[in-house]
């Protein structure tokens, strides 16, 4: 199979319908074999039932039932692991997202990317709970996790399979899919896309979106600043901490000796042990978190980095099957 749309499906029954009219089109017109991969991610509506429908008229449209509603990152996960396609492009359901570009997309994976990303330029929100929340996302990742695009949140995106294969997200994590992709040497680009308004039912997000991806963008922050060496990362708090809990007490002991106020009449001694056994926490935290990284990695014989290209190597299992055919 040469492509794979995945779409996470939930509560959008009428959305259905026209979205697959005109992906179905879209596709027809393509040269590359296609497969549309819809996950119905626990809708309590009549989606189920029309997506069972389309599956039925046309082979190309594989379904995907979960039991519950897990949502969008693990609906989409689950798309990618059941299709099949070269290259994977999501989509949302509720035809905000336009299938007439998916050419476009494609033709600028050809000119030899491995990722190409929505942008949403002239989006079709509204300001104050969608767009204004998406502009201060998109900068934050941008700026602490150094892939420059404009829109993370858009789902319309391209991947060559290589590159997200391996990816396992959680949380709202489907939207930093480009930065694992960076991580992975992937070259990574951005295609101003089309996006309608909402023309049945209604969007399932909200403000309260933001506390869960600043959440995750912390987490991934460590993953990619931290992870192979924790001790590295909390040691620096701890170090610090310790640090200020020792500016703290000589404060306090500079005032005892020369101010002539006692350790019991302020409370600089109290902060500065406080501050102190924040700062031990802190390195006890980089200890433990040192062992469960060795014993990850240790684990799962997995090293700690990822290998493009080799010349003249021969690994040892290569020779294991050579001398094997030798003997024989």
């Amino acid at each position: 199979m040469d492509l794979s749309i995945v779409i996470p499906v939930f509560n959008e029954e009428e959305n259905l319908g026209p979205l697959y009219d005109l992906l179905k089109r879209v596709l027809d017109e393509l040269s590359q074999s296609a497969e549309i991969i819809f996950v119905n991610d626990g809708s309590s509506d009549g989606s189920a039932a029309r997506l069972d429908r389309l599956a039925g008229a046309d082979p190309r449209v594989r379904v995907v039932h979960l039991r519950r509603n897990y949502g969008q990152t693990a609906a989409l996960m689950a798309a990618i692991s059941y299709s099949s396609g070269d290259i994977i492009i999501p989509m949302d359901s509720d035809g905000q997202n336009d299938p007439r570009d998916i050419p476009r997309l494609l033709a600028k994976l050809a000119e030899g990317y491995d990722v190409v990303s929505g942008w949403r330029k002239e989006r079709e929100d509204t300001v104050v709970t969608r767009r204004l929340p998406s502009v201060v996302a998109n900068w934050l990742i941008s700026t602490i996790m150094g892939v420059k695009l404009h829109d993370y949140g858009c789902t319309l995106k391209a991947y060559r399979r290589a590159v997200i294969e391996e990816v396992r997200l959680y949380g709202e994590m489907h939207r930093f899919i480009p930065v694992y992709a960076a991580w992975e040497g992937a070259r990574v680009t951005e295609l101003v896309v089309t996006h309608h308004p909402r023309r049945f039912g209604r969007s399932k997000y909200g403000l309260g979106r933001i506390v869960r991806v600043t959440l995750d963008l912390l987490i991934l922050y460590f993953i990619d600043r931290a992870f192979d060496r924790p001790m590295q990362f909390f040691g620096r708090f701890g170090l610090a901490f310790g640090g200020l809990a020792v500016a703290i007490f000589a404060l306090a002991l500079w005032l005892k000796f020369f101010a002539d106020i006692s350790l019991i009449q302020t409370p600089l001694p109290l902060l500065a042990a406080t501050t102190g056994l924040s700062g031990i926490l802190f390195l006890l935290l980089g200890v433990m978190a040192e062992v469960q990284v060795r014993t990850y990695y240790e684990s799962q014989d997995k090293p700690p980095y990822k290998v493009r290209s080799t010349v003249n190597i021969v690994t040892a299992e290569r020779c294991k099957q050579a001398a094997g055919a030798k003997r024989w």
